[in-house]
């Protein structure tokens, strides 16, 4: 759980960053983020949060 929302909270900074440069428009981002979660409604949504908890205990096993 504490991986999502740590993996939530980058990604939302990362997507105002990009909307503040002008490198992603609003729609583009409002499309992204619906995507996202018509994506966490199906069956897909298990897979991809397993793939983020391996992605994120191989990045701990590295670090310092």
């Amino acid at each position: 759980m504490a991986v999502s929302v740590s993996a939530a909270v980058l990604l939302g900074i990362v997507v105002i960053v990009l909307n503040r440069g002008g490198y992603v428009r609003v729609g583009s981002a409002l499309a992204c983020t619906l995507f996202g979660f018509l994506l966490a409604s199906t069956g897909v949504a298990p897979v991809i949060s397993s793939g983020l908890a391996s992605l994120a205990g191989l990045i701990s096993h590295f670090s310092l």
